[in-house]
């Protein structure tokens, strides 16, 4: 009998690259999206069949996670493998994060998966078996400037799903933090850039400004380079679901593999000095003479689009 995998924000990007891998072999895959993209998978061609189901979750939502895994479990006898995938990418310096946002970043990326692996563990451990695969990132590792929150959401999956590592293998269950690094992907232009962040675009006076902007032309390029694609790191995905005994970290993309040993290999003393003076334009940041700094207002952010 063909497996059942749950994936969340499979309508677009790293999700529906997932999606298309699994779709392509023998399993039952429940996709998602939030209700207002569901219609992307129409206009994809991806139509529910007896292989395939499409359900609307927005994973914040604690009723539609409720709703999706209890049907699963009615419907199709239970969950084996369960992909989180859905986040979003706040970008700010941590000066211009506020509660609200902060809030958000962390409900998206560490709270709403650890929600849907919480309900998806009961019927597992019943089973004595299962697969948890959550989606982290190098940032999850290493922080860089004006992705403070992103980080920190993503460092909080990690520690939970170390611990959770332990907890579950006497049931047979298998945790996995699958991390991308770079991504020849157009994702970094749909990062959610916070009110103040885009002021201190606009504003060449302000403190932070050479920060997003020096960062943002060196990702954006770096991300048009690298040879890494979303079906690259989507069969990194299913090359763990399918080992019988799936690794806690699996690194997805070289630059991934890259930090890590240089992370374990240097003194951590020299890493973050190196590091620092390997940001672009760095000696440029700070202070500059006749720079006026001063507080500016906050206007509420328009809500992240969520994979």
């Amino acid at each position: 009998m063909a497996q059942t995998v749950l994936v969340t924000g499979a309508s677009t990007g790293l999700g529906l690259a997932i999606a298309r891998a699994l779709m392509a072999r023998n399993y039952r895959v429940v996709l998602t999206a939030r209700p207002a993209s569901m219609h992307r998978f129409a206009d994809l061609g991806i139509v529910e069949g007896p292989r395939v189901w499409l359900r609307p979750l927005d994973v914040t939502v604690a009723e539609q996670r409720v709703a999706v895994i209890d049907e699963i479990e009615r419907s199709l006898g239970g969950l084996d493998v369960l992909v989180n995938n859905a986040g979003v990418s706040v970008r700010s310096v941590v000066e211009h994060v506020t509660e609200d946002i902060r809030k958000r970043q962390i409900d998206i990326n560490f709270r709403s998966p650890m929600e849907l692996t919480r309900l998806a563990l009961p019927g597992m451990r019943a089973r004595r078996r299962g697969r948890i695969v959550n989606i982290s990132s190098v940032g999850g590792m290493m922080a860089m400037p004006t992705m403070a929150v992103y980080s920190a959401s993503k460092f909080a999956l990690e520690g939970a799903c170390e611990a959770l590592w332990y907890e579950v293998r006497p049931w047979n269950i298998h945790v996995s933090l699958v991390a991308p690094g770079f991504i020849n992907s157009d994702g970094f232009e749909k990062v959610w850039l916070t009110p103040m962040g885009e002021a201190a675009i606009d504003t060449p006076s302000s403190p932070y400004h050479r920060h997003y902007i020096h960062m943002r032309g060196f990702i954006g390029q770096i991300m048009k380079r690298v040879p890494s694609t979303p079906e690259r790191v989507a069969r990194t995905v299913v090359r763990v679901i399918e080992r019988r005994r799936p690794p806690l970290r699996v690194p997805a993309t070289f630059d991934a593999w890259l930090f890590a040993w240089i992370r374990r290999l240097l003194p951590r003393r020299i890493y973050h000095a190196a590091l620092y003076w390997s940001l672009p334009g760095v000696r440029s940041w700070g202070p500059r003479p006749g720079m006026v700094e001063g507080r500016r207002g906050v206007v509420r952010a328009e809500e992240p689009e969520v994979r």
